[in-house]
């Protein structure tokens, strides 16, 4: 078996089944990996990625590199792009690979055992733009122990890593202070 179909398998095991996010997903991070010189078959500890979407892709980018939000290694920026920045936390070192399909309009029409063929092998400058990038990693988004822990003088749950808020000298968690994605229901 190719490295590809390798990386491949594993990610497609993890998704649970095929399709196009996977096989760019897989090149993708095939390509973010090889420009940091890591190596995909093993655990790369100082390897930070952030995905730019919340799509299949990014079940590929975590089973072939390992990284997930509970490790703090996977980091989700939500910009709807399929596209992933490698950290190379040692060496400071940052590669942004996005999918830049230049034949979607054709992609689109094709059967989709067809499509998933033809986007596992078009010459990757054809489907992937690579850009050396610089980043820089705030220290509470480091893996590891959280730096620090405050308590929302509101609802009384415990804010790690810098993520509070202060509203009229009072410390609040995001919820609390500046609006939440969820109403709670009460009996």
């Amino acid at each position: 078996m190719s490295d590809y179909e390798i990386l491949f398998k594993k990610a497609k095991d993890f998704h649970g089944h095929v399709c196009g996010g996977i096989v760019l997903g897989t090149r993708l991070t095939i390509a973010g990996l090889r420009e940091l010189g890591m190596n995909p078959h093993v655990e790369n500890r100082n390897l930070i990625v952030y995905m730019e979407i919340d799509r299949c892709g990014a079940d590929a980018v975590q089973a072939i590199t390992g990284c997930s939000l509970g490790h703090r290694n996977l980091k989700f920026r939500d910009y709807g792009k399929f596209a992933a920045t490698f950290v190379d936390t040692a060496t400071g070192n940052a590669v942004r690979v996005a999918v830049d399909e230049k034949d979607r309009a054709t992609h689109d029409k094709l059967e989709q055992k067809e499509m998933l063929k033809l986007l596992g092998e078009i010459p990757e400058p054809e489907i992937l733009k690579i850009e050396r990038v610089r980043i820089s990693i705030p220290k509470d988004d480091i893996p590891g122990f959280p730096h620090t822990k405050e308590k929302c003088s509101s609802c009384g749950e415990f804010i790690m890593d810098n993520r509070q808020v202060v509203v009229d000298g009072k410390v609040l968690c995001k919820n609390c202070g500046t609006g939440s994605y969820y109403t709670v229901i009460t009996p």
